[in-house]
């Protein structure tokens, strides 16, 4: 079956019905045999991560059969499932729980992402949050919008440009090396405020809709961004690697950085490597 406008409809209802099937009901009922580690203490996966992300791959091949799926967990058992992403004429790119960390804690920021790309193009992304019952999404050209539980889209707009002393964002520390991260530690302390909430679904959810204007990450994975950087797009926003080129899903070095327009994209730049 071809993508099409009614497929993105059948997208949300997927990710909806995997949250409630496989998440929800591990929600702060983990024990902790449910809990491993993967590369460190804070990058954790759940037994609510692979059964979630085994549940939207397999009616993923179903529907869609012949797309290539790229989910986070079938990336961490074998990496060469990532090869073709950008090839494709139809992917799906999968994070079935955003935010491990602080799920595994017992936290509310999580979510789950899924990212449609062609040729290698997102065209469409979407994040929903299983505890509000509510998605943020986007397809390319028609903008971004919050459906809220009812049904009800609202047309959501990123933040307008402001001064750096009157602007807001966040880094994330984790992925920053010295000499680096004491260098941006000062630097950031001529914005407004900062903010980290261990979950780029929320984080890009906050820029998209106004919220806040930057965040800077320094890991690349394609399901970390893919969805939330088109939403932002879509809302107005723009982004770029710190190189100036344009993300790609292929590339996982270096870093992105989120701000409202290329001016303020320049303005953030110039302030966090000030010397």
């Amino acid at each position: 079956m071809r993508f099409d406008d009614t497929s993105v409809d059948w997208l949300t209802a997927l990710l909806a019905e995997a949250a409630a099937a496989e998440i929800m009901p591990r929600w702060r009922r983990l024990s902790a045999d449910d809990i491993r580690q993967k590369t460190s203490a804070i990058d954790l996966v759940t037994e609510a991560d692979i059964s979630a992300e085994r549940y939207i791959t397999a009616r993923l091949r179903q529907r869609f059969p012949g797309a290539l799926v790229v989910g986070e967990e079938a990336y961490a058992a074998d990496p060469a499932v990532l090869a073709g992403l950008d090839e494709a004429d139809l992917a799906f790119v999968i994070d079935p729980i955003d935010g491990t960390l602080n799920f595994a804690s017992g936290l509310t920021l999580f979510g789950v992402m899924l990212a449609v790309v062609s040729k290698g193009e997102t065209i469409a992304g979407i994040i929903y949050d299983p505890v509000g019952k509510d998605f943020i999404l986007a397809a390319r050209g028609a903008g971004a919008h919050v459906r809220h539980g009812d049904g009800r889209l609202e047309p959501v707009r990123a933040a307008a440009a402001a001064p750096v002393s009157a602007m807001s964002g966040g880094i994330s520390w984790t992925y920053v090396q010295e000499p680096e991260r004491s260098m941006l530690t000062r630097n950031h302390a001529k914005f407004r405020s900062h903010f980290n909430f261990r979950c780029a679904a929320h984080e890009y959810r906050l820029l998209a809709t106004g919220g806040a204007h930057f965040v800077l990450y320094m890991k690349l994975t394609p399901w970390d961004h893919l969805p939330g950087m088109l939403i932002h797009a879509e809302a107005g926003g723009y982004s770029a690697r710190l190189d100036g080129e344009p993300y790609v899903a292929s590339r996982m070095d270096g870093g992105i950085l989120v701000a409202p327009d290329k001016a303020s994209w320049d303005e953030i730049r110039a302030t966090l490597w000030a010397r």
